[in-house]
Order: structure tokens, then C-alpha cells, then sequence
């Protein structure tokens, strides 16, 4: 469940408070490009794209969940232009329907619940947030 409280920032707001999969009542669940300053309040960080960012150290995040990021096909597709947003929403969103693909959402969930009250922060190399698949992935995450 997404809590908005008033007076904060639109940066602020983009980050929720989750309680109903049984998260500390005060962790929060960010997103954020890797190659963005990193921050104290970052948290444990996880990377949740398919390939490795270029330039970036493995010190850089706590865990590396590769197969959380798009099929390498649907990413051509995007990238290429040959699929608008929307359809590249829909198309991530079906992955989720293979058994695999759900487990490892568990495992994220699992990790965000072992991290204690610690925020966590879903990387990607992707410099859009609106338009990137860990936007989508942060709302799974809500449910």
C-alpha cells in the first residue's frame, strides 16, 4: 500500500511505504538509475537489469537480480523503437506468468523483508524512471 503524505517532494513521493507483503513499517522501496550519485539513504541496493552496467564496480550494489530485468528480445524491441511504451509494459508485464519469472519476484521480496528496516533501492541503467522497467517492477512489488 502506497501512503502519500502531503509536503513532500515528487522525489519523495515516487518512494512507498509498503506493509500489506510485510515489510518494516518504515522501509521504502526506491528506484533509481545506477549511474546517479549514490546516497546514504539509498540503502541496500539491488540491481535488477539483465546485462551489467558499463563502468560500474561490483562495490556499487548489495545484489544483482538479473533475470528481474526484460527479455533480451523485448529490450531490442524498446530500444529499437518498434514498440511503443505501452506495449513494452504489457510484454513485461506477461513475463511475470512463467513460474520462473514469479519466483524470482519472490526472491526480491524476500530479500527487501531480510534487509530489515534498511530502504532499499531497485537500480537500472536506465535514466528514466517513467519509462523504465523497475517503475513497473516497483508497483509488482506493491501487490
Amino acid at each position: 500500500r502506497s501512503l502519500a503524505l502531503k509536503g513532500l517532494s515528487a522525489k519523495d513521493t515516487r518512494c512507498i511505504n509498503i506493509l500489506s507483503i510485510g515489510y518494516a513499517a518504515t522501509q521504502m522501496i526506491k528506484t533509481k538509475s545506477i549511474y546517479s550519485e549514490r546516497s546514504e539513504d539509498d540503502g541496500v541496493r539491488a540491481l535488477v537489469t539483465r546485462y551489467w552496467p558499463r563502468g560500474v564496480g561490483k562495490d556499487a550494489i548489495d545484489r544483482w537480480l538479473r533475470d528481474l530485468g526484460p527479455a533480451p528480445e523485448l529490450i531490442k524491441l524498446w530500444k529499437s523503437g518498434k514498440i511503443d511504451w505501452d506495449r513494452f509494459r504489457k510484454d513485461y508485464l506477461d513475463e511475470y506468468k512463467s513460474l520462473d519469472k514469479s519466483a524470482l519476484l519472490k526472491e526480491l521480496k524476500d530479500f527487501i523483508k531480510g534487509s530489515r528496516e534498511k530502504d532499499v533501492t531497485l537500480l537500472c541503467t536506465c535514466r528514466i524512471e517513467e519509462r523504465c522497467h523497475r517503475d513497473i517492477l516497483k508497483e509488482l512489488l506493491k501487490k
